[in-house]
């Protein structure tokens, strides 16, 4: 792997003034601080895609017994996670990455494979992380506009492939869109691909797909073949704030990933997820939760005749018709935070789906703005 020198090193310190994470910590911050979320509980937060129930009873109790270990390494009790979520994914412990949540992951492997003028291929509008920090490393992303269904255009994106191509990004189920490519069409393309560049298969939102036997890329994996899954616990185990997700890669993959892992994640983090992992009553709830809430989203659209997508994650993005930095502004005098602009796509908002209370006052509030 390439080394970063000093200069560079120097020169990308400062990123966190000028980087942008999900849109922007800068945007994501002022609409929060606007708002004074944190004091209003009648906010309706739904704009960044939290499960609201989380962490679970059985998880906040374990949080609560670790406190006194909080001063201790991470290292003292990161094994048996790593040995618990081998045997979840049917792996080995080597080619489990622990990770900073899932984005850590994709930022060490947007690094590992973007420097010095590294090509990257991603769709457009998807999820940004990987993309953006590679490109404070000198690498080139080609950004391929999703197809008419707002779904990965593989195709398109397999025509970009060059001798310089390091990855491919996949986020599946798309983030903002919440489309799902159709199984075989995915398999066929990472295995194809994955012989002449990495694949990246970011499975973020992978509790929430509603298709039957919907298979992991972590099956590829398995085939030894370049392939990188991530995963994270911040989505249906509610853990967003504690930071813990991992990557699932072939061992000299993994090996290679882990030498640009910063941040790592904490002792509560993981006395937490391996809690997580162990609650499948909570696990089915928030499945359950998402599923009421999201039917109860697609109701308040078909009332309004707005087009919208199927969405396999838990949010849905739908057209309002309107510039969505106005919407924002005008949804957040409801007190209801709604996703951020996605360009091209800037009449179109993304929703979380919340609790019932969250989406019951959303239904109220867009009828509002709307009328």
């Amino acid at each position: 792997m390439n080394t970063i020198d000093r200069r560079q090193w120097l020169k990308t310190a400062g990123l966190s003034s000028g980087f942008t994470f999900l849109g922007g910590f800068g945007a994501f911050a002022s609409q929060i601080e606007k708002s004074n979320y944190f004091e209003k509980s009648s906010i309706a937060k739904l704009n960044s895609n939290e499960n609201p129930y989380g962490p679970s009873k059985a998880v906040r109790e374990v949080i609560k017994n670790s406190l006194d270990i909080a001063c201790r390494y991470p290292s003292m009790v990161l094994h048996p996670l790593v040995e618990q979520i081998a045997q979840k994914e049917g792996v080995t412990k080597d080619h489990i990455v622990i990770t900073g949540g899932s984005t850590e992951g994709l930022k060490a492997a947007g690094l590992t494979y973007g420097i010095n003028g590294g090509e990257i291929i991603a769709a457009d509008p998807t999820f940004q992380s990987l993309m953006t920090y590679a490109e404070n490393f000198g690498a080139t992303v080609h950004r391929v506009p999703v197809d008419k269904n707002m779904g990965h255009d593989l195709n398109e994106m397999e025509k970009r492939i060059t001798a310089k191509t390091g990855l491919i990004f996949i986020c599946n189920p798309n983030n903002p869109t919440g489309t799902l490519l159709d199984k075989n069409k995915l398999r066929d393309f990472c295995s194809s691909v994955s012989h002449r560049t990495m694949v990246f298969s970011d499975e973020a939102y992978y509790d929430f797909i509603t298709e039957p036997d919907y298979p992991s890329m972590i099956e590829l994996v398995k085939e030894n073949m370049n392939v990188i899954v991530s995963k994270t616990f911040s989505k249906v185990y509610g853990l967003a704030g504690l930071r813990i997700g991992y990557l699932v890669a072939r061992p000299d993959i993994a090996t290679r990933l882990k030498k640009n892992i910063m941040a790592m994640s904490n002792v509560l983090a993981i006395e937490a997820a391996k809690e997580a992992l162990r609650d499948d009553e909570f696990y089915k709830f928030s499945v359950a939760k998402n599923v009421e809430a999201k039917n109860q989203i697609y109701k308040t659209l078909n009332d309004l005749n707005l087009e919208h997508q199927k969405s396999h994650t838990n949010f849905v993005f739908f057209k309002t018709g309107r510039p969505i930095s106005e919407m924002m502004t005008a949804m957040e005098k409801e007190n209801v935070l709604i996703g951020r602009p996605f360009p091209p796509f800037n009449d179109w908002a993304r929703i979380s789906t919340g609790t019932m209370e969250d989406v019951m006052l959303f239904d109220k509030a867009l009828k509002k703005v709307l009328s």
